[in-house]
């Protein structure tokens, strides 16, 4: 069934952290946990899968980091879910089997349903979506100012 972990939530927040603070360097680490308070073993967890399953790319060495691994107009939250609910492994098949008849028969599969509509506004919702939220909530973005545009 479907619960919206800490670490679901954490690792929506460092994915959004990335994109909206990055620059021309990579964004460590320390600097989202910095910014988000976010645990620092539940975030290198987090980030290591998410590198595994394609939403970001690890960058190596002193000035390494993260950055988005495609446009941020092509990563929603839903995705973003799916590979926190794959790295916690998935118990909905023991909870099937548990239960009353009604349970089973009615109150699950109305939930499904539920679950179903709640994932497909999750995946209508961008880190694009989410940036700009930031951005009109007047949040400052640190990669934006670090940015230099002289020649």
């Amino acid at each position: 069934m479907f619960r919206l972990s800490k670490k679901m939530l954490f690792a929506i927040e460092a994915v959004l952290d990335i994109a909206y603070h990055a620059g021309s360097e990579p964004v460590q680490s320390r600097e989202i946990t910095r910014r988000q308070g976010i645990p620092r073993r539940y975030l290198e967890q987090a980030l290591q899968h998410l590198v595994r399953e394609g939403v970001l790319v690890g960058v190596r060495g002193p000035r390494g980091g993260y950055r988005l691994a495609k446009e941020r107009r092509r990563i929603t939250v839903g995705e973003i879910i799916r590979v926190m609910r794959k790295m916690d492994g998935d118990d909905d098949a023991r909870e099937e089997l548990e239960g009353s008849e009604l349970g089973r028969q009615v109150v699950r599969p109305m939930w499904h349903e539920v679950q179903k509509d709640v994932m497909a506004t999750l995946d209508s919702m961008t880190i694009e979506g989410l940036c700009s939220r930031a951005n009109k909530a007047g949040i400052a973005s640190e990669g934006r100012s670090n940015l230099d545009f002289t020649i």
